[in-house]
């Protein structure tokens, strides 16, 4: 007998209990090693194990690569003309003859580096003045104190961010350069004192959702404190940011799209929303008669909830979900923005697109145990990626001809009846999403995919995998911030190494990464 294992998503909010997850995770962790067992069970019998299922290729080039005569690699380069120049050291031949002419130059350029201790004592001057008053000189204003200056901390800070070097490996690295610092001191300088950065990351936030028309979003597993968590992403080509909590919900996500803010708001926006949701009449009632209410925040919505007395779990949700919907929209949010997902149940809200590379995975790892089984699934693949490339066609020339064109032909795929039950299932599953796959046919600026989480959430699960969980919640928010920071300044084309060290040294010459992220968008809409 089969049994469906659930996904979280799946599993009501009110259920999922830390006892849950952990069970949930213990159940897909032994289904694994079923797989895994029967796989050699099938070998050491001869037969062939289940096969391994390959990244879907929608987005693929299937074009061989132009031929060129020369090889690539083969053309001189001159980088070394740019480099700036520390030092000179002149070399003059050995066993020079007498009466030789001096005829220049030639140039050999070594590229290399000092990684070593720059200890400087500072002997702040003392004196005292006519009337008694001692004036003592002043430590240099970048330095704020600290014992370590700017260029380590931005080292330290760089290592562990960015080149994801573990605080031990860290702390040994530094010994052996030769500094002298506790781990107390290091971890100070990685969590501590960073406010200025985690304004410019909220900021990031609010003003890239202010400027988007469309928002990827995705999240994964971030255990804190020995407990499981989620890590949600949200961006796009202009920016990211990510956002550790406890617990993944609508709710959640609603809360994070307040960028800050902690309100909810009755309103119109927000009965549309409860109505849209099937909240029952009477609950609708109550609520009505509580038009235009302003909660501050969580505790004041808490006190509302229970004077409107709505005691169902699943009520309570709906207009909690629909106050945080009509606080989004009365404070200015993009009511024509597209969020872009993998079909995660959280993120279906506003204006929601499926990203078509996880919906052709569910054809693509179908395995078919007859040859027209096999067929079947083949055709319909090459099915879907025809229809992909009218999708990419018709977003760089829409046109209403080709909107018809392409949502009869999304019909004729996933309304057809095959030899393989298993393809017919999903491809029935897929034609539920129709309004959400075809979302590009109103939109044509948003993605047909969700790559652009996919590879920004990469980096945070490199991080997760290197360090395992954080252990306060400093730690946490210090992680959500550095690795938001320097993902959006990748995407500005901004050296994470010089912001750094712009930031430490309170310079603030490279502009903050919000307004960078308004010139962006100004160009790109122009």
């Amino acid at each position: 007998m089969t049994v469906k294992i659930p996904k979280i998503d799946e599993i009501p909010v009110e259920e999922q209990t830390s006892w849950v997850l952990t069970l949930l995770e213990c159940i897909n962790a032994l289904a694994e090693e079923n797989q895994a067992l029967r796989d050699e069970i099938a070998r050491l019998k001869g037969e062939k194990p289940r096969p391994k299922i390959k990244p879907s290729s929608l987005e693929g080039n299937h074009k061989k690569p132009e031929s060129s005569e020369k090889r690539p690699g083969s053309a001189k380069r001159h980088k070394t003309q740019s480099l700036e120049i520390h030092e000179i050291v002149k070399v003059a031949p050995e066993n020079l003859p007498s009466g030789s002419t001096f005829k220049g130059y030639k140039d050999f350029v070594v590229q290399g580096l000092e990684m070593k201790p720059h200890n400087i004592r500072y002997r702040l001057e003392r004196w005292e003045t006519p009337d008694g008053r001692t004036l003592t000189g002043k430590l240099p204003a970048e330095l704020n104190g600290s014992h370590f200056d700017v260029y380590l901390k931005r080292f330290i800070l760089y290592q562990y961010y960015h080149g994801h070097v573990t605080q031990p490996i860290l702390l040994e690295q530094l010994h052996d350069i030769g500094f002298d610092i506790s781990s107390g001191q290091l971890s100070n300088i990685i969590i501590e004192n960073h406010d200025a950065f985690h304004d410019e990351k909220d900021a990031i936030l609010d003003i890239g959702l202010s400027v988007s028309t469309h928002i990827n979003v995705d999240d994964t597993t971030a255990r804190h404190e020995g407990q499981n968590g989620y890590c949600t992403h949200i961006g796009n080509e202009f920016f990211a940011t990510f956002h550790s909590t406890d617990s993944k919900s609508r709710i959640n996500f609603l809360k994070l799209l307040q960028a800050g803010r902690t309100d909810y708001i009755i309103n119109a926006s927000a009965l549309s929303y409860m109505i849209s949701q099937g909240l029952p009449q009477d609950s609708l009632t109550l609520v009505t008669s509580k038009l235009l209410t302003v909660c501050e925040d969580d505790i004041a919505w808490d006190e509302f909830v229970k004077l409107l007395g709505i005691e169902k779990p699943l009520h309570i949700k709906i207009i909690t979900e629909g106050a945080l919907v009509g606080s989004l929209i009365e404070h200015g949010f993009n009511t024509d923005m597209v969020i872009v997902s993998d079909d995660a149940g959280q993120f279906n809200v506003l204006i929601h697109a499926l990203c078509w590379i996880h919906a052709e995975r569910l054809i693509n790892k179908l395995i078919g145990l007859t040859d027209k089984q096999k067929e079947a699934v083949k055709s319909i693949r090459s099915d879907i990626w025809d229809l992909y490339a009218s999708l990419k066609n018709f977003k760089e020339q829409p046109d209403d001809q080709k909107k018809a064109d392409i949502e009869a032909q999304f019909d004729k795929i996933f309304t057809q009846k095959t030899c393989f039950a298993s393809l017919n299932n999903a491809l029935k599953r897929i034609y539920r999403n129709k309004p959400e796959l075809l979302r590009v046919l109103d939109f044509p600026h948003i993605p047909l995919h969700n790559n652009t989480s996919e590879n920004d959430i990469r980096d945070y699960v490199k991080r997760r995998k290197v360090s395992g969980s954080t252990r306060n919640d400093l730690g946490r928010r210090c992680r959500d911030t550095f690795t938001s920071l320097k993902k959006t300044c990748r995407k500005l084309n901004v050296s994470f190494w010089d912001y750094l060290e712009d930031r430490l040294s309170g310079l603030n010459e490279i502009p903050y990464l919000s307004d960078l992220i308004i010139n962006k968008a100004l160009n790109l809409s122009v």
